[in-house]
């Protein structure tokens, strides 16, 4: 027997003997779920000839980068994924978008769009008009393969005209969707019929083109998948479409015409009412990223991993020309794919690293703005002209600016409740939701055992106890203090 088969085997059967004896430790109810456990499973490989667990130094389940800038495997760059390539396509994932069905005729596959108002839940309860399609929005998603021949039909349900640009798209030019220029308006209440090939592949996506509509949110995924599924495969394709709306205090309505953004969601959602993103420690990983944004770029930030950026709108980038990076800035009408080996287990925060982006509902100031030593007479004889802070003395004048923490953000037992109704967020810590606001979700890395315990199983699972097991076998559990017991 070689030693990668010895090491095969001794893997494997490490992980069945110690499944069974520590995840009833993390079931609901369990005071002890937090606390360290004497058993737990090593990280297995599937029975194939042609999976590693190390490459040229890279490790898949352990932080790592190789040893040479030059290998194929430095930070992962071409490990392949556990799933096969003659599998096909892994299947994408956006999480909070539902799937465009459609239906065969003549080889042609068949999809009815409809542009409308919806109503689309922001966060448990705050729900806001907006734009979209079918009844959501983002519309719902077109996945097809690349050599499909596609009819859209879409049917305008708005009291307005609009039109619709199917974008990345080299298509006959009347199809294109460019407000008058190649085509007249859909009429409210008329229909259009589309129909081309798609010789393309990669990441693609749908929007009105009238502009306001365009900022009220009407946008949806276009995913090709290739013919041939490109080495190295990936196990997850996961779909983030991010999008920004000025919407005030006591209003659900969108100032299109606003400069500045207050609300900003992810798949429709906002922070922490984002779906996170879970996979299997050692995966390989892909994060297409749609910056759908009326006037804001956003500097993408994954904690925890270095990721390869793969590709721009359409197609995948040669692999020669792929770049290393764990901050991406992705701009307005971008869709960039990042692709990693998810071998650093934990909850990992991604998101924008905008400041005012990983918030929500922002007031304008939160601490005062005015030194000690300054004159605020004007302001405090005229009621049209004063400051929205208190201007009284007191010694948080200390500290100009103080505090800038933020202020009041409401989390009622309902709120808290839909949270964490989510199976994607079982075991998380219990104080996540306070850490995950605007344009943030969570990516979390998994080993097999707990990936099962979260997403295919029936079990109530104690907050943080997935977290603290995690920590217990990778990081220093000596060191790590338990959250805080929250609400709900």
């Amino acid at each position: 027997m070689s030693n990668t088969e010895q090491r095969r085997g001794f893997l494997k059967a490490g992980s069945i003997a110690a499944a069974t004896g520590f995840v009833s430790n993390l079931l609901g109810g369990n005071a002890a779920a937090q606390h360290p456990i004497l058993n737990s499973p090593s990280p297995t490989l599937p029975d194939s000839p042609t999976l590693n667990s190390e490459y040229d130094g890279f490790s898949r389940f352990k932080p790592s980068r190789g040893l040479d800038p030059d290998s194929d495997y430095y930070i992962g760059k071409l490990v392949p994924g556990f799933r096969k390539a003659s599998d096909g396509p892994a299947p994408f994932e956006a999480p909070d978008v539902p799937k465009m069905p459609y239906k065969m005729d003549g080889g042609v596959k068949v999809f009815e769009l409809v542009p409308m108002a919806v109503e689309q839940e922001f966060h448990p309860g705050v729900k806001m008009n907006v734009y979209g399609y079918n009844g959501s929005m983002p519309g719902p998603t077109i996945e097809v393969t690349q050599g499909d021949r596609v009819r859209i039909i879409v049917t305008n349900e708005l009291p307005e005209d609009t039109f619709m640009h199917w974008h990345g798209f080299e298509l006959p030019v009347q199809y294109d969707g460019a407000a008058t220029l190649t085509q007249n308006p859909i009429k409210p209440g008329k229909t259009k019929v589309f129909e081309f090939d798609i010789h393309e592949e990669g990441t693609f996506f749908y929007h009105s083109h009238v502009a306001m509509q365009e900022a009220f949110g009407q946008v949806g995924w276009f995913i090709v998948h290739p013919k041939k599924v490109f080495g190295p495969p990936v196990d997850r394709d996961f779909g983030l479409l991010f999008q920004n709306f000025h919407i005030p205090p006591t209003h659900t309505i969108s100032d299109s015409w606003a400069m500045d953004w207050n609300w900003h969601t992810i798949n429709g959602k906002s922070g922490p009412y984002t779906t996170p993103l879970v996979c299997k420690h050692g995966e390989r990983v892909r994060v297409r990223l749609l910056n759908f944004s009326p006037m804001q770029h956003h500097p993408v930030h994954l904690h925890g991993h270095t990721f390869w950026v793969t590709g721009h709108e359409g197609a995948r980038i040669p692999k020669s020309a792929w770049v290393p990076r764990n901050n991406e800035l992705v701009g307005v009408a971008q869709a960039s794919c990042f692709e990693l080996i998810a071998n650093n287990p934990g909850d990992w925060i991604f998101h924008c690293h905008m400041v005012h982006h990983m918030m929500n509902h922002m007031v304008k100031q939160v601490g005062p703005r005015i030194r000690d030593d300054a004159s605020v007479d004007q302001y405090l004889a005229n009621l049209s002209s004063r400051p929205q802070v208190d201007a009284s003395r007191s010694a948080k004048f200390d500290v100009p600016g103080y505090p800038q923490k933020m202020q009041g953000m409401e989390m009622s037992s309902d709120f808290m409740k839909a949270i964490w109704s989510r199976k994607e967020v079982r075991g998380m810590r219990a104080n996540y939701p306070m850490s995950v606001k605007g344009l943030m979700t969570v990516l979390r890395v998994l080993p097999d055992d707990l990936y099962d315990l979260v997403m295919n199983s029936d079990q109530d699972v104690e907050k943080g106890a997935v977290f603290a097991e995690i920590v217990r076998r990778f990081g220093d559990p000596s060191k790590y203090e338990a959250a805080p017991k929250m609400m709900m």
